[in-house]
């Protein structure tokens, strides 16, 4: 199953688990991701110097702020004058739900540090990888790669962000692809696998998928229901108000249906992205946000530098 492959990373993670000493515990999931802890492809690409990026989800953010700021005062941007409540409103009502910081000193990488034994986020870790799969599959052609699947998968939660136009490297996708295939194999083989729709040559790193109407409307069945309502939305014609089923039955023969699923998924990451952004010059105070921002135009710079003929 793909929760094994979560739990192989977890495991690998064992030596590192000192750097959630910093923190404070009741944490759901612990992991880190990114250039300083995955292996990416391009010159710039340095592991030793590169900044971790670390995600910790809580079940009770309000109760965790609380004793973050006991603990770790100076990791709060102005916000922390405000209190634990403000942060957590801030947080919960804007952007992506997500409190970000950056610039942290601290020490350790990782890959997954920690997992509570919690059946609901398990469950919506495995249904997530699955869903990854789904929109892939609708905005790939019959035939593929394994690295046009996965370049594919890590594509998704840039679609529409507006970082990718200034702010991030052209490349940043298959940076991150290309030396993890292993990785992306091992998260998704079993899905791959055992889906009724795929046939799967592992040995020659090739897929087939099935592009009829029907299949189609599997897949788009089998969508978040927040992207078939996205897409339902965009599809739907003034004054007509059909169901999302009728929409999506229509998108399966639209011989333009993976654009359909791209726009989808960019109304849902443009405005998120935008206001997360804007939230992080808060939560990470604005010196801070200043000097990430340079760092990544930089890094945006170089990756322009090697296309330049």
């Amino acid at each position: 199953m793909a929760l094994q492959a979560l739990q192989a990373l977890q495991s690998s993670g064992v030596a590192f688990r000192k750097i959630l000493a910093h923190f404070p515990e009741d944490l759901s999931l612990a992991f880190a991701y990114g250039s300083g802890v995955f292996r990416q492809a391009g010159p710039s690409s340095n592991q030793k110097d590169s900044m971790l990026d670390f995600v910790f989800a809580v079940d009770d953010p309000l109760a965790w702020h609380k004793r973050n700021l006991k603990k770790n005062w100076n990791h709060y941007s102005f916000l922390k004058i405000l209190g634990p409540k403000t942060i957590t409103a801030i947080q919960n009502n804007y952007g992506a739900g997500v409190y970000y910081n950056t610039l942290v000193m601290c020490d350790g990488k990782v890959k997954i540090l920690a997992m509570n034994e919690n059946a609901v986020l398990r469950s919506a870790l495995d249904k997530n990888l699955r869903s990854a799969v789904s929109a892939a599959f609708l905005m790939l052609p019959e035939s593929f790669s394994e690295e046009d699947l996965f370049t594919q998968i890590a594509g998704l939660s840039y679609s529409g962000d507006f970082r990718m136009v200034i702010g991030e490297d052209k490349s940043k996708v298959s940076n991150i692809v290309k030396p993890n295939i292993g990785h992306f194999r091992e998260l998704y083989g079993s899905i791959l696998q055992q889906h009724p729709q795929v046939v799967y040559k592992m040995q020659q790193g090739r897929l087939e998928i099935d592009k009829s109407p029907e299949g189609q409307f599997t897949q788009l069945m089998t969508l978040p229901k927040t992207l078939q309502q996205r897409i339902n939305h965009l599809m739907d014609p003034p004054g007509r108000n059909r169901d999302v089923e009728e929409t999506l039955f229509q998108v399966a023969h639209d011989p333009d249906c993976g654009d359909v699923v791209y726009l989808g998924l960019a109304a849902i990451v443009r405005p998120s992205s935008m206001k997360q952004s804007a939230k992080g010059i808060i939560t990470a105070g604005i010196k801070k946000s200043l000097i990430y921002s340079s760092l990544k135009l930089h890094k945006m710079w170089k990756g322009w530098l090697r296309k330049t003929p």
